[in-house]
């Protein structure tokens, strides 16, 4: 049996799967490392700490596996989007990398789009959200010249970690395309963007596809993980990219829903004609040529968490939802939106806070648990319906994460997005579709659709339920009502918190 590997460096941990040519995960290994918040809205890891839990989970996972290194055709990467690591002329970071979730930048954000004005939509297809790469470079340069001084090119966090194993510097179009700075219909770098701001060509590494062969392992990393020194090492993608790949989102008409921490509705676009008016994102897809759209809500699955820790600490989420089924779509009149970490898609607002609208005496905590579900679903049905709007076909959602592994969530999302929704046998998310990209990479198979066909295997199929749609329908255009009610209440509130 011949395998590939795929990395996955998310933002707690980086997590390697040794896959075979059949598709099955035949081992995993994770490793952890810290995350550093020295001041509020600040939010750093070191770039060191990446290349040692990938260059131990590696070493890991072939000692577990006990496969033969000789049997590991192909390495590739899915990696956390938009954190900055500036590196100097020797290729060193110059300082701790600033990660996706790091909120410093907004006075930068404001400086692009009176810088852009128009060109901020029509090239990078994107609004300026504290999130992005752009604004951090600014930060940078404007509060610490001189660790920007010493920086002569960036990379974001899989790149870097990729340069550690090969000696190469790459980006793919996928990654690329979160940092503000790329001509995402042009798959370019953007000379409007980089002369609005002093930024050289040179400041920008190479452009790649995700599929792209970039080299073989140094001789240090192949005696420091265990694997071959001619292995073969592919670009990789960034985290959605590679989630939609993983999940088989490859052709028109497929959507992905993904609840996690957030929660991700990703719709694939042939090509780059769609307008969504920086409603939602839009991005460059992990294969060759495609792009996707992609709204987020903030509090996903971190709105149920939120809920099981303040109201019923130490149970598990099975037995908070017990009895939820058997309560009626709509939960009796109450509504819950979840803002309660703010909101991105369709309101990008930092302040906006959630609510509970419709409390009485009736409702039992079950009520509350169930419209907690209600309202995070209603919340990405809002992304759902932007791409509908768009002239979208969204007829079938391939649903993940923390959702998926609910059937009353399951069927709750198919009511709610009035579409078929499909569970996986094996979900593995965006390791797999990294692991997807080395397989094609390595020849065995042609296409990443021909690779999905076996890797990708769909389980149970969720129809909606005609009365159940109608009903949650009807709750929806009440739901949408909420944020435009409560959102000067909110900004009230917002001198209140500590």
């Amino acid at each position: 049996m011949k395998y590939v590997i795929g990395v996955d460096l998310g933002t707690s941990a980086v997590k390697t799967l040794l896959v075979g040519q059949d598709g099955v995960v035949r081992a995993e290994a994770t490793r952890e490392y810290p995350l550093y918040h020295d001041k509020a809205g600040w939010s750093e890891q070191d770039p060191e700490d990446w290349v040692v839990g990938t260059i131990d989970a590696l070493r890991d996972l072939l000692a577990s596996s006990g496969a033969n290194p000789e049997d590991v055709e192909g390495v590739s990467f899915s990696g956390q989007m938009h954190g900055l690591v500036l590196l100097d002329a020797q290729s060193k970071p110059v300082r701790r990398a600033i990660l996706w979730n790091d909120t410093r930048t907004t006075e930068q954000c404001r400086e692009i789009e009176r810088t852009l004005g128009d060109k901020l939509l029509s090239v990078t297809r994107n609004p300026a959200l504290e999130g992005f790469t752009l604004p951090k470079i600014l930060w940078v340069k404007q509060h610490e010249p001189d660790s920007f001084a010493r920086a002569e090119s960036f990379v974001l966090p899989k790149d870097y970690v990729r340069l550690r194993l090969t000696g190469e510097k790459h980006m793919d179009l996928s990654d690329a395309a979160g940092t503000l700075m790329l001509d995402v219909a042009g798959r370019e770098w953007s000379a409007d963007v980089l002369d609005a701001f002093a930024l050289t060509s040179g400041f920008c590494p190479p452009l790649v596809e995700a599929g792209a062969y970039v080299g073989e392992l140094t001789a240090e990393a192949a005696l420091a993980t265990g694997l071959r020194q001619q292995t073969k090492v592919f670009a990789g993608g960034a985290d959605n990219a590679c989630g939609a790949i993983g999940a088989g989102i490859l052709s028109p008409g497929l959507t992905l829903c993904s609840i996690g921490t957030s929660g991700v509705v990703l719709t694939y676009e042939e090509d780059a004609s769609a307008d969504y008016r920086g409603k939602v994102h839009f991005f460059n897809h992990g294969k060759a040529g495609a792009f996707y759209a992609m709204g987020v809500t903030l509090a996903a699955g971190y709105s149920l968490s939120w809920f099981r820790n303040a109201f019923a600490k130490g149970e598990t989420y099975d037995a908070m939802l017990q009895g939820a089924e058997l309560i009626p779509a709509g939960a009796n009149g109450l509504l819950f939106t979840p803002y309660i970490v703010g909101e991105r898609t369709p309101h990008a607002d930092a302040q906006i806070r959630g609510s509970f609208v419709g409390v009485d005496g009736s409702h039992t905590r079950t009520h509350f648990a169930r419209a907690v579900m209600e309202g995070i679903t209603f919340s990405l049905n809002e992304s759902i319906e932007l791409f509908r709007a768009a002239g979208k076909q969204v007829d079938q959602v391939v649903s993940i994460g923390g959702g998926a592994k609910n059937p009353l969530w399951l069927q709750m999302q198919a009511d709610i997005f009035k579409a078929d929704v499909v569970a996986l046998e094996n979900e593995q998310g965006p390791g797999l579709g990294a692991a997807m990209l080395a397989a094609v990479g390595c020849g065995w198979f042609p296409s990443l659709d021909a690779c999905g066909a076996t890797f990708v295997k769909h389980a149970r199929v969720y129809r909606p339920n005609e009365e159940a749609s109608a009903r949650y329908g009807q709750l929806f255009e009440i739901y949408r009502q909420v944020y435009a009610q409560t959102a000067d209440l909110n900004r009230a509130l917002y001198a209140f918190r500590n």
